[in-house]
């Protein structure tokens, strides 16, 4: 269920840290004259940022994007195999028949 009170645009992120991280983070945000949310969102750009400076980030990144190709076109051939193979009309030109009669001669 969606909550009508959400922004659209914005996911909310839940977290578990262990007590002493979290008093750590607490303090360090509290210096720096941050919420705790402004400090998430700050320390997720930030972790963004480093991994797209890692040398193989682009190479990783293009091999998961030829997954997701590869099974959106599984995918999109299980859909097409639910309804059979094209319509053979398609295959005849516009204006003639699939079924040929003989002349009784």
């Amino acid at each position: 269920m969606t909550d009508p009170n959400a922004k659209t645009g914005v996911k909310t992120l839940g977290i578990r840290l262990p007590d002493e991280l979290h008093a750590q983070f607490v303090l360090v945000a509290g210096l720096d004259g941050l919420n705790l949310s402004d400090a998430v969102k700050r320390a997720v750009e930030l972790y963004v940022e480093t991994k797209r400076s890692e040398g193989d980030f682009a190479e990783r990144a293009t091999a998961v994007l030829a997954d997701i190709e590869r099974e959106a076109e599984a995918r999109r051939a299980a859909i097409q195999g639910l309804f059979g193979p094209p319509a053979q009309a398609a295959e005849n030109p516009a204006g003639t028949s699939g079924n040929r009669t003989r002349k009784n001669t």
